[in-house]
């Protein structure tokens, strides 16, 4: 059998979006219902939310990586499961770690002068079940169900992006006479190794 002479180029184009599948392929996603839409201007209704949340006192740029490490940990196993065994006697209690899977996005909002950076915890747990952190910098905090005016956007994660689309999403809820109730929040899709031009990024304010 003949083998056909391979197209560099053609390997160019499919890499990325393989790469990209590898990057996603298994995470669980927050969950949401699109009420209204305008290209990629979105009003969502979110489900109630499970977050693990630090706060980082570093700039728009340096706040996700700063505060990705602290958050990793935690899901990695720097938590405590408390795992009750019962004996003859007595009935003790043994701490045991336990890794937490990926989702996505990965939330980032001001808060005062510094930065709130959250990880979405999977679906699965409860408030009662979730592992507590061993960080204290690391909180696990309980979101309710919201509605949510979102703008979806591809490429860096500069704050001058991230701005210019902030300015549109306010635009279009002027547009709609929607009402901010909260402050806004840098969503990111995808891991730091992602190529550019195919992450997943989002802008997203609470609203009445």
């Amino acid at each position: 059998m003949k083998i056909g002479k391979i197209d560099p180029f053609k390997i160019v184009l499919v890499l990325p979006v393989f790469l990209y599948s590898c990057a996603t392929v298994g995470i669980e996603k927050a969950r949401y219902t699109v009420l209204e839409k305008k290209g990629s201007l979105e009003l969502r209704q979110y489900a109630p939310q499970i977050i693990a949340e630090t706060i980082v006192d570093t700039d728009f740029d340096q706040a996700g990586n700063m505060a990705f490490n602290r958050l990793y940990n935690y899901i990695s196993g720097r938590n405590i499961t408390q795992e009750s065994i019962r004996m003859t006697a007595p009935v003790n209690q043994v701490p045991a770690k336990e890794k937490i899977a990926m989702t996505a996005p990965v939330n980032q909002q001001q808060s005062g002068d510094k930065y709130a950076v959250s990880f979405l915890m999977p679906s699965k747990y409860t408030m009662d079940t979730i592992p507590r952190p061993l960080d204290p910098n690391v909180v696990i905090k309980q979101v309710p169900a919201r509605k949510i005016a979102a703008i979806r956007y591809s490429g860096t994660w500069s704050r001058n992006r991230y701005e210019q689309k902030k300015a549109a999403l306010e635009s279009f809820m002027q547009e709609k006479n929607l009402i901010p109730n909260g402050q806004p929040v840098f969503a990111r899709y995808d891991p730091p190794f992602q190529l550019w031009f195919l992450r997943r990024n989002e802008v997203l304010i609470p609203v009445d």
